[in-house]
């Protein structure tokens, strides 16, 4: 079957198929799964799926309310108390690379 130049401009120009925007959803359904049950950072979930930190916010965020609002609310509980805990993380890598370099100058 032969498209159009119209057509050809329209996927182009950045508009998904159906088949496309569903496989979509269904990442960020995976994504969402994910951070729930290993209680996953953005970049841990970004990690895993090989996608950007970015993606996995505009998937948990945006993409996935309509489709699934339960998983949406699990996951932004999730993401929220790992919001909470960041600068403690932080602290303790800080420590972290300290000892390590206290250790190295003492052997």
């Amino acid at each position: 079957m032969k498209t159009s130049s119209r057509q050809q401009h329209t996927i182009a120009a950045g508009y998904l198929t159906s088949a496309k925007h569903r496989q979509i959803e269904e990442r960020a359904a995976m994504v969402a799964q994910y951070i729930v049950e290993n209680n996953a950072t953005v970049r841990q979930a970004a990690k895993q799926f090989g996608i950007s930190k970015s993606t996995v916010h505009k998937d948990i965020t945006d993409r996935l309310l309509p489709v699934n609002p339960v998983l949406a609310e699990q996951t932004r509980q999730v993401l929220n108390q790992n919001k909470s805990e960041r600068h403690i993380r932080g602290g303790m890598a800080t420590k972290k690379m300290y000892d390590s370099k206290r250790k190295r100058r003492t052997d």
